[in-house]
């Protein structure tokens, strides 16, 4: 893939103005208002202290949920505030305003060393609707920009795409790791190279799934995905959530894998239940056995076992998407089982990508023992279909001179 420049290229940091975007967009208590998972914090401290030990004055700017205006609950003073504890002794300071002459002034007072969190992007519209005179005042802010944030680098907004247009721009440790992963496992992975790929719908991952078939050496297919492929080969799924309008095109997808002689890999046995809770009594039963009322929930047993075969020559494997409703223990035993084998394939290149994938991963413990967790939902989706992120494209393309 081209190239684009990253922190080592950055000659000389001491005292410049360094606008970094990152993703904190992080949940929160809604009683206590403590941040609940600061994974995406975490996930930039690594840039962020780079710029710091150079002696950086360092404007830090992200999006928080989906605000239609300002409010309190998006706000970003409770990240800034949990970046002081982890950022000690450098010293972090918020301001309440995204642009504007005291975001200008508080930059200018800003000493080398030192944070300064700007608020919520999307409290402006002009953030979303990727307005140049919004990205031109950010980028007035500052005399370098930096992206680190990649789970937001398919969204062409005015702090990913715009701001580039009119600094020097260069990828964060963050950034720059996903996408080596990520072009590794694109460009030349090492074989046998499988996926694993689960979630609700077909049609949310046709394109990927189709690319992967020109791709793979092999396909596995679970969660409530693997329904509609059972369905698509014949397969009465009672009353399990079929996805009736992508029948057809799991129907094309497994001629594919014929003609590329690409194994697709589907459930034999389904843990079932009658009614959709956590609690409600299971059984496995084989995947031609289901009654008018089951619901597949999980994989069963031998599907499990038929997955740790293929996987255990695999020297490359992405997955993307849980094997079934895995926030419920009772049925999160096949995603565990996939967790657990993927860390214990040491000769393997794994890279696990996807909300409720990476959720699984820390769930079962293994995430340390895995290639690359990657930070991205929609973007590694996208990414690994092939298509250029916006913000991706806007690190590799030169910038504009202003008049």
């Amino acid at each position: 893939m081209a190239q684009f420049a990253t922190l080592d290229d950055i000659a000389d940091l001491a005292g410049k103005r360094v606008l970094v975007r990152v993703d904190f967009n992080v949940p929160q208590d809604p009683v206590t208002g403590q941040i609940t998972d600061d994974t995406r914090i975490v996930a930039a401290l690594p840039t962020l202290r780079y710029l710091l030990e150079r002696q950086a004055r360092v404007i830090v700017m992200s999006h928080r949920g989906r605000p239609k205006s300002a409010n309190r609950e998006d706000s970003l003073a409770v990240v800034a505030d949990h970046l002081k504890t982890l950022l000690l002794p450098n010293p972090v300071s918020f301001i309440d305003q995204v642009v504007g002459p005291a975001v200008t002034s508080a930059v200018k007072a800003l000493p080398p060393g030192a944070v300064l969190v700007l608020e919520n992007l999307r409290f402006d519209p002009r953030e979303k609707a990727n307005d140049p005179e919004f990205a031109k005042e950010l980028a007035s802010l500052a005399d370098i920009y930096v992206n680190d944030a990649f789970g937001t680098a398919h969204r062409e907004t005015a702090s990913i795409v715009g701001v580039a247009q009119y600094l020097p721009k260069y990828a964060g440790r963050l950034m720059e790791r996903e996408l080596k992963a990520l072009g590794d496992i694109l460009g030349h992975p090492q074989r046998p190279y499988w996926a694993i790929i689960g979630g609700a719908k077909v049609s949310d991952k046709v394109v990927l799934l189709d690319k992967l078939l020109d791709q793979v050496d092999g396909l596995i297919i679970g969660g409530g995905m693997a329904n509609t492929f059972l369905a698509a080969q014949g397969f009465f799924m009672g009353a399990s959530k079929v996805e009736d309008g992508a029948v057809v095109t799991a129907k094309e997808l497994l001629r594919k894998s014929q003609s590329n002689k690409v194994p697709i890999i589907l459930p034999v046995d389904v843990v079932v239940a009658q009614e959709f809770r956590f609690d409600a009594p299971s059984r496995v039963v084989a995947v031609d056995k289901l009654g008018d009322g089951d619901m597949a929930l999980d994989l069963g047993p031998d599907s499990i076992s038929q997955i740790e075969a293929v996987l255990a020559p695999a020297r490359t494997v992405l997955w993307n998407g849980p094997m079934g409703v895995f926030e419920w223990d009772a049925f999160a035993a096949a995603t565990m089982a996939v967790a657990h084998t993927l860390a214990g394939l040491s000769a393997a290149q794994v890279v696990v990508g996807g909300g409720d994938s990476v959720a699984a991963v820390h769930k079962a413990g293994v995430s340390e023992k895995l290639t690359h967790v990657s930070t991205g939902g929609g973007a590694t989706l996208q990414f690994l279909e092939g298509k250029t992120l916006p913000g991706v494209g806007a690190l590799m393309q030169e910038r504009q001179v202003e008049e």
